[in-house]
């Protein structure tokens, strides 16, 4: 069983895991997403394996993973595209079809396509046309920053402006929920700058949102929480610091100058070692006692000390030689965040 939590107050993991037997009690109703022991499998493949995952109203968690870990298979089953074949998936207490068919759901997902001959503004009205309580077209434009598209034909625009039209699109429902599956995959370097604010423009009205992402500084920037999932399971689940804390909380390099690197595993807050060449790579929890043992030991040449980015714990939680079968359990996961 996959456990998820966000950081508490108090330095600790406040647990938010949703369980099939809250579910069917209606005790995960307060949370947007509710996920129980979720399975989904294609053939000999179990995309989505055993996961528990709960999103409170509010949160913007990014869902994190290589290609092939599960990701768009957990958001199918999230809007209903799927069904799970065990476990339990909830939205706002009911089902996923229920929460789509009031309007409390928005999806901008990779595969659309655009609509040929119509405008964006036509495309966008017309969406908004199917929600109980959505809001202004001109307000769904703007905040996508797209106001200046609205004559233009949608099948003529570039893919920057696509990306930010299939945007305005979801949003125009003014949905509880909004989820967005590699929202920037289209978008150069400023156009993510934007697209960036105008999400946390929408955040900041209380909207719950999930995205995923493979620009991971995205993440560290916009999600209260991230979740990272490998070979259909939850493998961490927590702030960005926690992650990367996980991943051993600073880098520290040096060049070995032809000395053998014995011994380097037991210094002083090192959890890991690596070795390039006559490079030594580092990861320690306590930078500064690490240094001072070098020190003492004289290997300091060419020193250089960074904390660990989002980076290093994503490819550390996810490292291509670990085998589904070694793939930690969602508890210890959990277990291995609190401790750091």
């Amino acid at each position: 069983m996959t456990k998820t939590g966000t950081m508490a107050g108090t330095g600790t993991m406040a647990d938010t895991t949703a369980t099939a037997a809250d579910i069917s009690t209606g005790g995960a109703a307060d949370q947007a997403v509710s996920f129980a022991g979720a399975v989904k499998a294609f053939g000999a493949v179990r995309a989505v394996d055993g996961v528990d995952l709960g999103i409170a109203r509010g949160e913007t968690v990014a869902l994190l993973g290589r290609n092939g870990a599960g990701k768009s298979s957990t958001i199918s089953l999230l809007l209903g595209l799927n069904e799970p074949d065990e476990g339990v998936v909830r939205l706002f207490g009911g089902t996923p079809e229920q929460a789509v068919r009031a309007g409390r759901v928005g999806a901008m997902l990779q595969d659309s396509r655009p609509v040929p001959r119509v405008t964006v503004g036509e495309l966008v009205g017309f969406v908004a046309g199917t929600y109980p309580a959505p809001m202004p077209v001109a307000e769904a434009l703007d905040l996508a920053g797209i106001a200046e598209l609205a004559g233009r034909r949608v099948d003529r625009l570039s893919g920057g402006q696509t990306q930010r039209v299939r945007f305005a699109v979801a949003l125009v429902g003014n949905p509880a929920l909004i989820v967005l599956d590699e929202p920037t995959a289209a978008l150069d370097v400023e156009a993510r700058y934007a697209f960036w604010d105008s999400m946390r423009a929408f955040t900041r009205r209380g909207h719950t949102v999930l995205f995923s992402t493979h620009y991971l500084e995205e993440a560290d920037t916009n999600a209260d929480r991230i979740v990272v999932i490998d070979h259909g399971r939850i493998v961490a689940d927590g702030t960005a610091e926690q992650l990367k804390r996980a991943a051993g909380g600073s880098l520290v390099a040096f060049d070995l100058a032809g000395a053998a690197p014995d011994g380097l595993a037991d210094l002083p807050g090192v959890v890991s070692v690596e070795v390039r060449g006559d490079r030594a790579r580092l990861r320690s929890d306590d930078s500064d006692a690490t240094v001072v043992a070098l020190a003492e030991r004289g290997a300091i040449r060419a020193l250089a000390v960074a904390p660990a980015s989002l980076d290093d714990a994503f490819l550390a939680l996810t490292s291509s030689d670990t085998p589904a079968r070694t793939a930690p359990t969602a508890h210890a996961a959990r277990t291995f965040l609190e401790t750091v």
